[in-house]
């Protein structure tokens, strides 16, 4: 049996604040949404993020001649417990696994570290030995290769012995029972979730005439194991995922009105835009000039071009391509726009255009 439904607003697109965004932190901006529906996925977005990704992290620390975490080491600065807590900051991110290699397969990475009196020498006396001396060519990539595990003061060769493995929030070390251990082998507490902090807003936006809508405002900010924008993608999958399992009691269909007016109105509104000549949105001459050397008449031509096409025209530089985009911004638009909802698309944008052109010169002659 189907139910009818009245329309949702959905959101229209996912904003990226370009201006403040590092390898670490982003600030991403959706709407609109149903009055509410910002702070239901918000938090819900949130929770997934800082408690259900899974990224690599260290389970145990071997190092040859200790045989616990509160002794000291002949030659080196720090005691044990300084170095495993050093060992804890480790960030390492794993290589896409191939197929014959489980995600949460556990490696054991050995080393066989060797400091000289040459290397001695040139630190002043000491040498500071870092994450990637002690991790070798073990098959992840390491975020913080220069992280400080330790401090040499004497000549020394030892085997290191590091197991590595993936998982979720926090485990302590009495949980970790997965692998059988070794002689002398610590184990440490183990932070596996990369992601930092999330904080996220809600604010009212417009849709029409209308100005109680949400804008969902989430700030990201990670470790670097993931970068921010996977962490939201990742945790949306999750999302989900989890919803699938409602299927199970799914006694009726809801068909949701799409709102068959209102996209008419939108796609006017949207063509009004794209109809627009190059030459009416005041760019550059430069920028102007090389759309026009690509043929490129309307905003609708522009709107339709990936942007790694766009870097391909000739005398078209990364200057021109950020101006564009501010232009385009100021309009709604953006480089490389989804316009099949509006039966639009880069093999007939230039038919449509006339076609609207057309229709709107026999509307005001009537």
């Amino acid at each position: 049996m189907v139910i009818k439904y009245g329309k949702f607003q959905m959101p229209e697109k996912i904003k990226l604040d370009e201006a403040s965004q590092t390898a670490t932190f982003a600030k991403v901006i959706i709407e609109p949404f149903e009055r509410g529906f910002g702070h239901t996925l918000g938090n819900a977005l949130r929770r997934i993020m800082l408690a259900s990704l899974e990224a690599p992290a260290i389970l145990s620390v071997r190092i040859e001649g200790v045989s616990h975490e509160y002794m000291a080491i002949e030659g080196v600065i720090q005691d044990m417990t300084h170095i495993i807590l050093n060992f804890k900051g480790s960030l390492l991110r794993r290589h896409t696994a191939g197929d014959d290699k489980h995600p949460r397969d556990i490696e054991l990475v050995t080393t066989m570290l060797e400091v000289t009196d040459e290397m001695l020498e040139k630190g002043g006396g000491s040498y500071k030995v870092t994450l990637k001396d002690v991790m070798g060519t073990a098959d992840f990539e390491i975020v913080n290769p220069h992280h400080h595990i330790f401090t040499a003061t004497k000549p020394m060769r030892k085997r290191i012995d590091i197991r590595v493995g993936s998982g979720r929030g926090y485990v302590p070390s009495e949980r970790h029972s997965s692998f059988e251990l070794m002689v002398d082998e610590i184990v440490v507490d183990t932070a596996f979730s990369p992601v930092r902090l999330v904080n996220y807003y809600v604010e009212n936006t417009r849709v029409g005439q209308d100005t109680d809508y949400d804008r969902l405002i989430l700030e990201v900010t990670t470790d670097g194991r993931v970068t921010p924008i996977e962490a939201l993608n990742f945790a949306a999958q999750i999302g989900i995922l989890h919803f699938q399992v409602f299927d199970g009691i799914k006694t009726h269909s809801i068909h949701f009105d799409k709102g068959e007016m209102q996209m008419n109105r939108d796609r006017d509104e949207v063509l009004q835009k794209l109809s627009l000549r190059i030459d009416e949105i005041e760019l550059s001459v430069r920028s102007t000039n090389c759309l026009s050397n690509a043929n490129i008449d309307t905003i609708g031509e522009l709107v339709v071009m990936p942007e790694s096409d766009m870097l391909r025209f000739r005398n078209f530089g990364k200057k021109s391509l950020t101006e564009i985009k501010q232009k385009l911004d100021e309009l709604g638009l953006s480089l490389g726009m989804d316009l099949a909802k509006y039966g639009i698309h880069r093999d007939n944008i230039k038919q449509v255009i006339e076609q609207y052109a057309q229709e709107k010169a026999g509307a005001t002659e009537a």
